[in-house]
This record gives C-alpha cells, sequence and structure tokens, in this order.
C-alpha cells in the first residue's frame, strides 16, 4: 500500500527528513545493482506508420490539453518523416542508422496523413497542407484497386506476391483501409475534392461484407461508414493568428470527435480546391 513520507514518518516514528534520506539511499543502492545487469535491448528503427499515429496522438493531445509541447513533438516528427523518408513523390517505410528503405505499405500512407491532417488541426503551415495532398495522391495512385474498390496493402510497382491483400480488420492497429476512408471523407469535404470522396465510397463498398459478417473486428471501416452517412462538422477560419486565438479556441470547446476545425492565417500561400474559396472578410471569417 503506497504511504507518503509524512505517514511514513508517523508510522516509523522518524522525522520526515529521516524518511527521505533512507528511500535516497535505498534508490542509489537499487539503481547499483541495476547497473550490474544486461540492459534490454531496444528496436531502434523508425517505422513510417506508427509514427503517423504517435503524431495524430500527440497533435491531439495538444491541441485539446493546451500543451504546445506535444505539438512541436508532433511537427518534429513530420518533418523527419518529410525530409528521410518521403523520396521522389513516394514514402518509405523504415529508418535507421541513417539510411531509410524499404517501399511504404498502405498503413505507412493511411497513419500518416491522419496524423498530417490533425496536425493542421492544431498548428496550420502551408507545407502540410502540401505534403498531405501530395500523400492522398500517391495513395490513390499505386494502391486503390480502381475495379473493385478499397486499397491493397502493397504498392502497384512492389514486388510481385502469390497474394496482394486488402486488409480490412482491425489488429493490434486500425485497419489500413478503414483510416484511408476516414481521411479521404474528411479532406473531401473540406477541399470540395469529390475524387476522394468517390474513392472511400469504393472503399466501404467494396468491404461492406466484410462490415457486416464482423462488425466489432472493424471499427476503423465502422467509424468511416459513419462519417459517410454524416459528414464531419467542417470548420474553417481566416485571418490574423492572434485574431483567430479565440474563435479556435471556442470552436474546439466540448468533446467534438466528429469535428474537424482549421484555423488558415490570411498569409497562407498553399489553398488546394474550396480552400482557396475561404477568405477573410474580415479580421476573422469563419466558414461552416
Amino acid at each position: 500500500v503506497f504511504q507518503d513520507t509524512d505517514t511514513l514518518a508517523e508510522t516509523l516514528h522518524l522525522e520526515p527528513m529521516q524518511i527521505e534520506a533512507r528511500l535516497a539511499s535505498a534508490r542509489r543502492k537499487l539503481n547499483t545493482a541495476r547497473l550490474l545487469r544486461v540492459a534490454p535491448g531496444r528496436d531502434e528503427k523508425i517505422l513510417t506508420a506508427w509514427n503517423g499515429l504517435m503524431i495524430k496522438g500527440m497533435a491531439h493531445a495538444g491541441r485539446l490539453l493546451g500543451q504546445e509541447d506535444c505539438i512541436a513533438s508532433a511537427a518534429r516528427a513530420v518533418d523527419f518523416v518529410r525530409t528521410q523518408l518521403w523520396r521522389d513523390g513516394r514514402l518509405l517505410a523504415t529508418h535507421k542508422d541513417g539510411k531509410s528503405h524499404l517501399n511504404a505499405y498502405l498503413d505507412d500512407y493511411a497513419f500518416l496523413m491522419d496524423g498530417v491532417l490533425e496536425l493542421l488541426q492544431a498548428r496550420w503551415r502551408d507545407g502540410d497542407m502540401r505534403f498531405l495532398v501530395a500523400l492522398t495522391d500517391a495513395l490513390l495512385t499505386h494502391y486503390e484497386d480502381r475495379d473493385q474498390g478499397g486499397f491493397y496493402f502493397t504498392a502497384d510497382d512492389h514486388e510481385k506476391l502469390i497474394h496482394r491483400p486488402k486488409p480490412a480488420g482491425d489488429e493490434a492497429i486500425p485497419a489500413g483501409n478503414g483510416v484511408a476512408a476516414q481521411v479521404l471523407l474528411r479532406l473531401g469535404h473540406l477541399l470540395g475534392d469529390s475524387r476522394y470522396l468517390d474513392a472511400a465510397e469504393r472503399t466501404l463498398k467494396a468491404l461492406y461484407r466484410d462490415m457486416a459478417r464482423f462488425p466489432s473486428g472493424h471499427n476503423a471501416l465502422l467509424h468511416a461508414l459513419e462519417e459517410y452517412h454524416t459528414p464531419a462538422q467542417t470548420l474553417v477560419l481566416r485571418g490574423t493568428p492572434a485574431a483567430m486565438q479565440p474563435w479556435l479556441a471556442r470552436c474546439q470547446q466540448g468533446y467534438a470527435p466528429r469535428r474537424v476545425v482549421l484555423a488558415i492565417p490570411d498569409n497562407a500561400t498553399y489553398l488546394p480546391g474550396v480552400l482557396a474559396q475561404r477568405v477573410a472578410k474580415d479580421k476573422v471569417s469563419a466558414y461552416v
């Protein structure tokens, strides 16, 4: 049972400072003994997909909790992926000891797209939106099954396999097809791009039988299906960063997991799709 210092001092009839000294001595002895043991190995490769998951988590937590250090961490991770794992318009899957290699998989694209979209809600950067659009277009070009719908796990120029899988079910991490459909729906509505919306619809139609057969194993796809029928609320703010801040705080109040809020400064230069029409007509303009 955990006891604080004062309680221990009272129980043992000692002064609190004596308790602190004994605990410090015990920690030193334990640390000395631990140094004699072989330290467990650490897997130090950097995976694009897992970084995508972490980027989303850090950006989401930073945005809702007002933790700028979390948002900055997510931004540094995006910058690392873009400089080290993005080559000639394509992602690589892993990086270690200064070397990036292996063609990326569906999860690398889907999870990173999801993370970058979340980061854009926490902090707008022109380069991030440009990167997100490039990732999405690469996904559609190299991974989509244009005949049947959905996305293959491997690219169209990957080494030839006996079977080219199209994962639908969630396992330890969400299904790439489910996350891809979610991002395509949100980005499609945000940019007014029917290509993204159509690709998401084809994915849901292609994998609907799997969802119907085993719903609890397809949560990512069910999430996308819900947003297909009832799209997320989308709010775009335009103005100076300082003027938008109270508006942004108001838009992010409460629990609203199906709300997308972007605060785009008036000096932004890359505004694809209908974002170009969302101009600041006053100190702050809001488009809902």
